[in-house]
């Protein structure tokens, strides 16, 4: 990993991520340890070889719990049991997230509810596992991940930028419904990141250079490159920062 700035005020916070174990999710679990921070974090798949790479790379183990995103119970239990270990999660990121390519006219209602409940329901559900530890503890930072495909105007995949969508309106009104208990909540819209999974399944020469061409700087979007900017959101440094979208794509797309 490329060096990180460091902010003080993440060592020995709890941190809690979705999705931390691989991709981005796992870049922004190393970002965190290397701040000091007691991160856990919860994915399907088995974990515990990256917990014990990170160990080595680090100093620092990460708390893996084997949890379903879609499974609102589960994920309610994974939260108390990262809190009881860690002590109340005052920083989530909401990073888990499928972006299978669908067709429309193919698209089931079971397809549809199984990718709400992925890109979208789980973000709801784990933010509201985590606020009332944030409110005993007198704040924290939630930082979902969107994405810049709807922003884009993507076709291929509606139910996912639907999804997308949404999480920023579920971000304002959390953000308004929770300052006063100083709690802040943005979101992070990355560009094409080349994940390992986007290597395998979705990158093609033509289609990576169509996009880097799109691109205000042409490098291609690394998993490290999302990393300070939820470092910066999940510190003091952002306090007064809330209900924003912060777009890191290479200057794909234009906000404001």
């Amino acid at each position: 990993m490329t060096d990180q700035a460091i902010f003080p005020d993440l060592k020995g916070k709890s941190v809690f991520i979705t999705g931390g174990g691989s991709g981005i999710g796992a870049a922004l679990t190393e970002g965190f340890l290397r701040q000091g921070s007691n991160v856990a974090f919860v994915q399907r798949s088995d974990a515990r070889p990256f917990c014990d790479a990170m160990e080595q790379r680090t100093g620092k183990r990460p708390m893996f719990l084997a949890c379903d995103v879609t499974d609102v119970g589960a994920i309610r239990a994974a939260v108390a049991e990262a809190a009881a270990a860690h002590g109340p999660i005052t920083v989530l990121v909401n990073n888990a997230a499928n972006d299978k390519r669908h067709d429309t006219l193919a698209v089931t209602e079971e397809f549809w509810d199984w990718s709400m409940a992925i890109n979208l329901k789980s973000y709801f559900f784990t933010a509201q596992a985590v606020i009332p530890g944030m409110q005993a503890a007198g704040g924290g930072s939630i930082i979902n991940f969107t994405s810049i495909s709807y922003m884009m105007g993507n076709g291929g995949y509606p139910a996912y930028t639907s999804a997308n969508s949404g999480i920023n309106g579920l971000t304002r009104s959390l953000a308004r419904d929770f300052g006063p208990d100083r709690i802040r909540v943005n979101a992070i819209a990355p560009g094409w990141v080349l994940t390992q999974k986007q290597k395998d399944l979705w990158v093609t020469p033509e289609g990576l250079q169509a996009h880097v061409d799109r691109q205000c700087l042409k490098d291609t979007l690394e998993p490290e490159d999302i990393v300070g900017g939820v470092l910066f959101l999940a510190s003091g440094t952002s306090r007064m920062m809330t209900g924003q979208a912060l777009v890191i794509d290479g200057g794909v797309v234009v906000t404001g």
